[in-house]
């Protein structure tokens, strides 16, 4: 089951960014410690009772003409129509109701998405509640009453929130079809990677309404095998600020992975692997999900005997903190390599799903150690009794020790290699929980 995404709507100085850092908590700031992967502002994971979700923060409005306000308040919520599972809008008590407010009320009641209507700033309930029922005029229903300085109210406008997620989850039957996204920059071939694939084999089974306005998700036959692909095209937008486009191609991609089962990266053969690519990259990774880089438009390279390695050899550079992706050098316009890509799909499904018998793996774990000593410190050696596979999608292992302080990171990569050495695992990334256990 996907996490939910919520995401938050309003107008500039309504509060959003304030909210949005309350309940993401310390961790948003956090850059993090995998190289290459910064935690972008954007969207953040955030946890409440039993549930978990993604929120994204739609963004900053900062125009100056009242008409560009209206127009950039509806592209941002027609962003959170397209991508979102929940919808919080955002309004101001001491604002009051305004003009932008009912234009985007309107919007969100057409989309028949659920919507959340936050009145922020409430610090004090007795002086400002009269004042927050004007916004049932909105018509989008009952506001709840907020303040996200002083993190009044923040539990009952999660209750709300997460009621939505309930029947989400009723609805959403669960389809085991492999869901497949595709991500990266503008104008990488996203699109037409996705055209392709369906038109070499003609059978699009369904449409599903899909993540954007401009690509539905596809599902496909490919012998005798159905897979769905998320696009995440639709960025290309006459917009006059680049990082306003990054931005919207950020959250896209954050929906997109969300849902998906494996992640195609796609590079420019002909630009190279960029920070961007990392960022849009890192995004998959910290969620774990099976990835393929592909690396289009290979036709328009001069090659010669060492062109692969070349290039193999920069995207591992850049993208350091992912060494078991999968790398495919791929043609759209000239269909090169394209049917391998199903057959790499399915690789890294079933790796990405893979179990491993304890008995087994112990005996892996028991060897690296006996080849190399683990870390000491003060003269106390790490000592390792016991290492079990606990959850697939990512595969995770919890490893018991005497003393966790003594599990230096390096050592966990070393044991991780290890563990790859034996079982593969290619295209999936591999998580480990470190237990203490007292010695007996």
């Amino acid at each position: 089951m996907s996490k939910p995404v919520v995401a938050i709507v309003g107008r500039p100085n309504v509060g959003k960014s304030t909210l949005f850092n309350a309940l993401a908590g310390e961790r948003i700031s956090i850059v993090k410690d995998t190289p290459g992967v910064t935690r972008d502002r954007i969207y953040a994971e955030v946890s409440w009772l039993n549930y978990e979700f993604t929120m994204i923060d739609t963004g900053g409005i900062e125009p100056d003409s009242k008409d560009i306000i209206i127009s950039q308040m509806r592209e941002q919520a027609q962003i959170a129509i397209d991508t979102a599972d929940v919808i919080v809008f955002m309004t101001d008590v001491r604002q009051g109701l305004v003009d932008a407010d009912a234009k985007v009320a309107d919007m969100l009641r057409r989309s028949k998405k659920p919507v959340v209507l936050v009145v922020n700033k409430v610090d004090n309930f007795d002086k400002y509640m009269p004042d927050v029922y004007e916004f049932y005029n909105l018509g989008i229903g009952e506001p709840v009453p907020i303040s996200s300085s002083s993190m009044l109210g923040l539990g009952d406008m999660l209750d709300k929130v997460t009621a939505f997620f309930a029947a989400r989850d009723e609805d959403e039957e669960e389809d085991e079809t492999p869901k497949i996204a595709i991500i990266g920059k503008p104008n990488v071939g996203k699109s037409s990677l996705v055209n392709k694939l369906c038109g070499e084999n003609r059978v699009i089974v369904s449409n599903i309404a899909g993540t954007t306005r401009d690509a539905i998700d596809t599902r496909v036959k490919f012998h005798g095998k159905d897979y769905i692909f998320i696009d995440t095209a639709g960025l290309r937008r006459k917009s006059k600020v680049k990082e306003e486009l990054e931005r919207f191609s950020i959250i896209r991609a954050v929906a997109a992975v969300e849902k998906a089962d494996v992640v195609i990266i796609m590079i420019d053969a002909t630009e190279g692997v960029t920070e961007q690519d990392a960022k849009i990259a890192g995004i998959a990774h910290d969620r774990g999900k099976g990835i393929i880089i592909a690396v289009n438009k290979w036709d328009a390279i001069e090659k010669n005997d060492k062109t692969v390695k070349e290039h193999t050899d920069k995207i591992r550079q850049t993208l350091s903190f992912m060494p078991y992706a999968q790398i495919m050098f791929i043609s759209v316009k000239t269909g090169q390599r394209l049917p391998k890509i199903y057959e790499t799909i399915d690789a890294v499904i079933e790796n990405n799903s893979m179990r491993v018998g304890t008995g087994v793996l112990n005996e892996i774990i028991t060897e690296a150690v006996a080849l190399q000593q683990p870390p000491s410190d003060k003269g106390r050696r790490l000592k390792i009794f016991y290492t079990t596979q606990v959850a697939v999608k990512p595969p995770t292992f919890v490893i018991f020790v005497n003393d966790k302080e003594l599990m230096h990171f390096s050592y966990v990569r070393y044991l991780e290699n290890r563990i790859r050495d034996a079982f593969g695992f290619e295209g999936t990334s591999l998580k480990f929980i470190i237990r203490e256990r007292k010695e007996d």
